[in-house]
């Protein structure tokens, strides 16, 4: 029997059905259950490993050399993992005419009113895109950082693990590796990047089945207005479910049924003091936020993903819990959210407290590796094993 997209594999549950993280079949996993194997082949060395990878390009920012060097090293990781159809988007990005002069950065205040009207309880940091290049004081960066961006042809990798049974139906799993601010791009996203690669690394291992397809996709242009996403959908949304060439099994562009997008995904350190400084140390409660839009055209079906994360969570998750938002915004799930149930998971709140200056990395000098701990990098870890968790059910994944 064919099971609804939503159907939690292997236990006849439909995400559905309130109550769904209660529901007493669900006992906790054990060593014998094979998600359980899968997620600890996600490993915090590897995942920081991947991070530093990225950060070798300064902060990629879109239409430089260290942004097309950064593609194409992202691209050998993936055809290093055996990941199949490894492809590339091309559009071309010509942004508008701009002021010369950027707008002052917000102070800090009380009680202000956050993206999309939602009141701010507390004190708000300064939030802001550096543009300085001497605020950078690592010179060998500084240089790297250097090369101004330019108008033209953009590209972007994705790549596929095809389904066994259904491969005509996938969920799309994606980061956005652009940044700007003269740092790194560590968090902004290095994190979110190298958790789409650390899974496409687990999921195409030779002993590791799905019975539908997953594409793994690194947006471009996030930065600018997320046109790489964009220009993804223009091209892709039209070609779904067609077999091509007829007859083959062969479908280039899968049915969607859902997307789930990592955007900074590892400093969660709560809010800003007085002074408009943020203490140093990842809070004991820190989470996984997990968001969808509830203003969207498939706000309920994103809702239940966003849920059922948040169980798989609740089930593999090692360190940190999950946590569901219904404002999703400023992200690449943003282009999807009319089309299919999109979702993205963050660090913090997007608009309610990333942009009120919970992380005064954001965009700065500051994005490097060298800024993060331990506790900072696990919780993109745990990110990651949401996300997988959650995909191997959705999937019905086997292991070999």
């Amino acid at each position: 029997m064919r099971l609804a997209p939503f159907a939690v594999f292997g236990f006849g549950f439909f995400v559905g059905i309130p109550g769904l993280a209660q529901n007493p079949a669900l006992t906790m996993p054990d060593s014998t259950d094979p998600i359980v194997k899968l997620v600890k082949r996600l490993e915090l060395e590897k995942y920081k490993a991947t991070i530093k990878g990225l950060t070798q390009f300064g902060d990629r920012r879109q239409g430089t050399e260290r942004n097309r060097r950064a593609v194409d090293w992202i691209e050998t990781q993936l055809k290093s993992y055996g990941c199949s159809d490894v492809s590339r988007i091309r559009y071309e990005y010509h942004p508008p005419a701009r002021p010369t002069t950027p707008p002052p950065a917000r102070p800090a205040t009380a009680n202000t009113m956050g993206a999309g009207g939602s009141r701010l309880r507390g004190i708000r940091g300064r939030t802001g895109v550096n543009t300085d290049s001497l605020a950078q004081p690592d010179p060998v960066l500084r240089a790297l950082n250097s090369e101004p961006t330019t108008p033209g042809p953009r590209e972007e990798v994705y790549c596929t693990k095809i389904g066994s049974t259904r491969p005509d139906e996938m969920y799309i799993v994606s980061g956005h590796m652009d940044g700007h601010g003269w740092g790194e791009a560590a968090n902004d996203d290095g994190s979110g990047t190298a958790i789409v690669m650390e899974l496409a690394r687990i999921l195409n291992m030779p002993d590791v089945k799905t019975e539908r397809s997953i594409r793994f996709a690194l947006w471009n242009n996030e930065e600018t207005g997320l046109n790489g996403a964009r220009a993804y959908v223009e091209q892709r949304y039209p070609l779904q479910g067609q077999e091509n060439p007829v007859g083959s099994g062969k479908y280039p562009e899968p049915k969607w049924l859902g997307m789930i997008q990592h955007d900074m995904m590892m400093f969660d350190h709560g809010m800003p003091r007085a002074d408009g400084t943020v203490s140093p140390e990842q809070r004991p409660e820190a989470d996984v936020n997990i968001e969808f839009q509830s203003t969207a055209k498939y706000a309920a079906e994103a809702q239940k993903l966003a849920w059922f994360l948040a169980t798989a969570n609740d089930r593999y998750a090692t360190d940190y819990p999950a946590a569901v938002g219904q404002h999703m915004t400023n992200t690449d799930s943003t282009p999807f959210m009319d089309l299919v149930a999109a979702i993205s998971l963050r660090e913090n709140e997007r608009g309610r407290e990333i942009g009120a200056g919970w992380d005064p990395h954001w965009h700065q000098p500051t994005d490097r590796y060298q800024t993060f701990g331990d506790k900072d990098f696990r919780l993109g870890l745990n990110a990651a094993q949401t996300t997988l968790s959650a995909l191997a059910m959705l999937t019905g994944m086997t292991l070999r």
